[in-house]
């Protein structure tokens, strides 16, 4: 299923941010584990995943640094900061509400698929 660019637009920074809770990486491996944590519902593409990286960055909200890996090569992790923590936590708590919200609207009651 091929999502609307707005949507997942407003969603893309919050669910990077909670793949990057649980540990840095850098972007071809974040984007293989949004990718499969969201059972393929969820990819971004270069493109769309390196500027939003960057501007993350520039709100403070992840780190990077490059690192060697294994075969030598250089690699640039990104970890999330503790105020990307915040923002990640205010954010799981504003969609948490939204899907309430929309859940009532389509008529599945206090469903929650969290």
């Amino acid at each position: 299923m091929r999502f609307e660019r707005e949507l997942l637009k407003g969603v893309a920074p919050v669910v990077v941010l909670e793949i990057l809770s649980r540990g840095k990486m850098y972007g071809y491996e974040l984007s293989e584990a949004l990718e499969q944590r969201s059972k393929g519902i969820l990819t971004l593409g270069r493109g769309t995943l390196y500027p939003l990286l960057y501007n993350l960055e520039a709100k403070g909200l992840v780190a990077a640094e490059w690192e060697d890996n294994e075969s030598k090569r250089k690699r640039r992790y990104y970890s999330i900061t503790g105020k990307g923590k915040a923002e990640l936590a205010a954010q799981k708590e504003q969609w948490l509400a939204l899907q309430e919200g929309v859940n009532l609207v389509f008529g599945l009651g206090g469903v929650s698929l969290a």
